[in-house]
């Protein structure tokens, strides 16, 4: 292991003991108390794997000096036999060290907003739209998580020109969040006579969702706009100003919501949106900073970054950041399948972060 990194597991090890010494004292103040406790019980998990990791490393000595200067030759082998079980061990311990050191990405716990929008490629790019939509649904209905509707605009053929969803559950945004990006299709589109291939594209993103706590927003920054809904929420929809539209003055950010008959409830959508919005636009800025100094193998995030082909001819699902395809698109797109691309990602992205703590 790197003296750097020996280092700092000694600096962390001394902390937990400092930490742990300091909230021994009963005349601790109440809110210095729970900062104190704060900070041990974040530091307790990578003790842990320190500690393991030093005691597998000084038994692998003992065992190594044993086989050496032991003089009963069955003693000697057993001793070198459970050295090498241990020195396999070593190397993965060492990992889980390293990365138990990494910064945890606050927001991988939290729910997630998704947004899916048509692209270049027409009727069709939309109709790929709503695919992508109905594989995340049953990708969202496989874990067990909850999958709300936050607005649908529907194209005459049943394609989507934009659509959202809140997803709730567990680690939502961490599974979900490599997902952003240019996702485009190959296929022969049901109104082509000639039987061409056509190429389009849909934009999907994976938002945080923001709580109030998180940032505040102004009343004086947003201007509210009510108007008659339209499209196929049915006939009671247009009668009554229940669709919303707010605009947030500084960003210029403008969310619709006209999914429900009730404008209260488009309202509070539309703020839950805006604001998981800004949040994402704040949480890029400090990605941006942080990734100044590395490149991730996953990419940006970026929504212009064309991250996935599905080419429907050939069957097959590519994934051009880690270089992986799979010849099972009708898995992927039910669901089922989405793991075999999202595992690889989280340690594709696992790896150069790893890497950069070694740098």
């Amino acid at each position: 292991m790197e003296t750097a990194l020996e280092t700092r597991l000694e600096d962390i090890l001394r902390r937990h003991k400092e930490l742990g010494e300091a909230l021994a004292n009963p005349h601790l103040p109440g809110a210095e108390l729970a900062l104190l406790a704060k900070e041990r019980k974040d530091l307790d998990p990578i003790v842990k794997e320190i500690a393991e990791f030093a005691r597998t490393r000084d038994e692998a000595a003992s065992l190594s000096q044993m086989a050496k200067s032991g003089e009963d030759p069955e003693l000697r082998q057993l001793a070198l036999e459970e050295l090498q079980a241990l020195n396999d061990r070593i190397p993965e311990l060492e990992r889980r060290v390293k990365l138990a050191l990494l910064p945890k990405d606050r927001d991988d716990e939290r729910n997630a907003i998704l947004e899916v929008r048509a692209g270049t490629g027409g009727e069709e790019a939309a109709l790929f739209a709503a695919l992508l939509f109905r594989m995340y649904q049953r990708y969202a209905a496989l874990k067990g998580w909850r999958f709300e509707l936050l607005d649908y605009s529907e194209t005459p053929l049943g394609g989507a020109k934009e659509v959202s969803a809140l997803i709730s559950g567990r680690g939502v945004f961490a599974r979900l969040k490599f997902e952003s990006g240019v996702h485009r299709v190959q296929r022969v589109p049901e109104t082509e006579a000639q039987g061409r291939i056509h190429t389009s594209a849909a934009t999907v993103a994976v938002l945080p969702e923001a709580e109030e706590v998180d940032l505040r927003i102004d009343d004086k920054d947003l201007r509210i706009d009510v108007f008659r809904s339209s499209g196929p929420g049915g006939q009671s929809v247009n009668t009554t100003d229940s669709a919303v539209r707010i605009t947030h003055l500084p960003t210029g950010l403008v969310v619709i919501q006209q999914d429900e008959k009730s404008q209260h409830k488009n309202r509070a959508k539309a703020m839950k949106v805006l604001r998981s919005r800004l949040y994402e636009a704040e949480r890029e800025a400090r990605e941006a900073a942080r990734a100044a100094d590395r490149k991730s193998q996953v990419g940006s995030g970026d929504r212009s970054e064309r991250i996935r082909t599905y080419n429907f001819p050939q069957g097959r699902v590519s994934d051009h950041r880690i270089a992986l395809t799979l010849y099972k698109i009708d898995k992927v797109m039910s669901g089922e399948a989405l793991d075999e691309i999202i595992d690889p990602l989280l340690a594709a992205d696992e790896a150069a972060r790893l890497a950069a703590v070694a740098a």
